[in-house]
């Protein structure tokens, strides 16, 4: 069963996609998703995993995080309590990712992931653009590719994100690993 953040996500996408009035052939030329799939995806037909979704909110000139907020309608109130968090789950890797930051407009935003032991998730440099990151391991082992960099990260540790490139988040471990993502809208 799909859950109502899927749901909205599809919506979300179908919502950019307009608003820039790009046809689906221009979105799947710029994202490298087919025809088809987005078009499955904006009906509700496919559930988006978080690879197809980073390519997208790419293309659409937006972050995943951004493209997520649009889905979660913000509100504008200034407390969200941790049962009012939305969660999205890839439905490919098991990544759990839970929106903690109350959805306005301000321009920090805190993002809470679970990344399954051998999972691993990969994002295009389009999806950092315009964004100031770090990454906070709270538990477990991250393998961050950054480009041609590659960081091992263990609990506590903290990493400034560098200039927008390819990225893939890798958990080696034997164990779930959890980080919270830190970001700053409209830095570069």
């Amino acid at each position: 069963m799909e859950d109502p953040l899927s749901a909205s996500l599809a919506s979300a996408v179908q919502q950019a996609r307009v608003a820039l009035d790009l046809s689906v052939n221009a979105l799947a030329e710029r994202s490298g998703v087919s025809r088809a799939m987005i078009g499955k995806i904006e009906r509700g037909e496919a559930q988006a995993t978080a690879v197809l979704l980073g390519r997208l909110s790419g293309a659409l000139g937006m972050t995943l995080s951004e493209l997520v907020a649009r889905a979660e309608e913000g509100t504008g109130e200034l407390l969200r309590r941790a049962a009012d968090q939305p969660v999205w789950t890839d439905p490919a890797t098991g990544y759990r990712r839970r929106a903690v930051s109350p959805a306005t407009d301000g321009p920090l935003e805190l993002v809470e992931v679970e990344l399954p032991a051998g999972a691993s998730v990969s994002y295009p440099a389009d999806a950092y653009i315009f964004k100031y990151q770090q990454i906070w391991v709270l538990d477990g082992h991250l393998r961050f590719h950054e480009g041609p960099l590659v960081h091992d990260l263990a609990a506590g540790d903290c990493l400034q994100l560098g200039q927008p490139s390819p990225t893939t988040f890798e958990n080696p471990g034997t164990a779930d690993c959890r980080y919270l993502v830190a970001l700053v809208k409209g830095r570069g």
